[in-house]
């Protein structure tokens, strides 16, 4: 009676030994570590940028303006937000561009640099964007020589380019502060 509890004992172990391996997770496999860069994808255009999400405070719907007198056409005017105001820019049009016709993707970009808060009209904003560090390219085909100098390379990712577009170059820029029409 012993010997036949004691079979049965050990193939009740047996089973359980086997169905534990069957339903057991794998020993860590070594996964090759691949670095990352992720940034707000926006569109100007035909134009796919992103920039690094330090650069990008806020993302706003198009808000109530106060047109701002003797601006540049690109100044759209002023927005208060929060209790601050900040002025808003067509991106597309200070790039020489034809200006953003509102749609309801239309969207503001909010930056901060160097203490001085502005936000940037873009056509589109596509969300967090993910890239792969070998996804990187120094070539910037197609983009216009009004967009280049704000341009730190780009990602290629399938078919798409997407520009680096850095937000501290254009808030660098002379003609990016001066926003009073001469005349």
């Amino acid at each position: 009676m012993a010997a036949v509890q004691s079979q049965a004992s050990f193939a009740l172990l047996q089973e359980i030994e086997t169905r534990s391996q069957q339903k057991a997770l794998g020993l860590p496999q070594k996964l090759e570590v691949r670095r990352t860069w992720s940034g707000i994808g926006f569109r100007i255009g035909e134009q796919y940028l992103v920039s690094p999400t330090d650069e990008v405070l806020e993302i706003l719907k198009y808000p109530p303006l106060t047109r701002v007198p003797s601006a540049l056409s690109w100044v759209k005017g002023i927005a208060n937000v929060r209790g601050s105001l900040v002025p808003v820019m067509d991106l597309k049009a200070f790039l020489g561009d034809e200006p953003i016709k509102l749609a309801r993707e239309s969207r503001v970009l909010v930056i901060q640099q160097g203490g001085f808060t502005s936000g940037l009209l873009v056509e589109e904003v596509l969300g967090m964007r993910h890239f792969f560090e070998e996804e990187r390219s120094q070539q910037l085909p197609g983009v216009s020589e009004n967009l280049a100098p704000y341009l730190g390379g780009a990602f290629k990712q399938g078919n798409q380019l997407w520009g680096i577009f850095d937000m501290r170059n254009l808030a660098k820029s002379p003609r990016f502060m001066e926003v009073a029409s001469r005349g």
